[in-house]
């Protein structure tokens, strides 16, 4: 069924009014017609099945059946710090790690990054809280993941709670398994402290920075033999994450 993130006033009442790209896409994309089912979301976790009743490429109108629990957000919330990357791989990052179940993306200037631009530009902002809602979408997510201003490396530490985690390709003695089953033990009923995961640039944390973080309470792990590149080891890490704590793979 196909889905779209609305504005949470748009879903007072039983009736709900789609414009602009909403219905374009509706009409002219997915050529939806009337007594077609789609879910509505937004985006404080809960979804609304509507049934269409008017569909124009200017505007569709349905009505709403229920309201129920997004079923995909996991139990366990992740923020993704990752170190600045060239926008195209910055933007696989952020679609696949909301794919997989990321909550929050941060993007950190580390001492090797080598794209330092500015994330602010309104264009670039734009596109890429465009992927996120679209992402989010795709993987029937009831939230669509913040993504939030740039920090420094020192400054994101400033802002952290809960378990913080280093995947560093230096680590030799400590994997993420280990750590995963010491701190995060899983079962039905556990509550789960927010994880933060740590990621290099494309040339990887310093020495100086891994001791950093060690002070501030992260645990540095490895991902194991080989090594990843910096827009994956992320999204590899949260997906470890999530299978552990029971949320992929059942």
């Amino acid at each position: 069924m196909h889905r779209f993130f609305v504005p949470p006033g748009a879903l007072r009442g039983d009736v709900v009014t789609l414009l602009g790209t909403h219905a374009r896409q509706i009409a002219r994309v997915l050529r939806l017609r009337p007594r077609d089912t789609v879910l509505l979301l937004d985006n404080q976790g809960w979804q609304y099945p509507v049934e269409l009743v008017r569909v124009a490429p200017e505007r569709a109108e349905g009505r709403v059946l229920g309201r129920e629990p997004a079923p995909a957000e996991p139990r366990v919330a992740i923020t993704l710090y990752q170190g600045t990357l060239k926008a195209t791989k910055f933007e696989w990052v952020l679609q696949k790690g909301t794919e997989v179940g990321v909550s929050a993306f941060v993007p950190v200037v580390c001492t090797r990054s080598v794209a330092r631009e500015a994330t602010d530009a309104p264009a670039k902002v734009s596109r890429w809280r465009r992927i996120l809602q679209e992402a989010a979408e795709q993987a029937g997510r009831g939230r669509i993941p913040p993504l939030h201003p740039l920090l420094s490396f020192r400054e994101a530490w400033d802002r952290v709670r809960g378990l913080s985690l280093l995947p560093w390709e230096d680590e030799q003695e400590t994997g993420l398994r280990g750590v995963l089953t010491q701190r995060l033990p899983h079962d039905a009923t556990s509550e789960y402290p927010p994880v933060n995961l740590f990621i290099g640039p494309e040339g990887g944390f310093t020495p100086e920075e891994a001791d950093l973080a060690r002070a501030r309470g992260a645990v540095s792990v490895s991902l194991g033999r080989r090594i990843l590149r910096a827009e994956t080891a992320g999204v590899v890490a949260a997906a470890a994450v999530l299978y552990h704590v029971g949320e992929l793979g059942g």
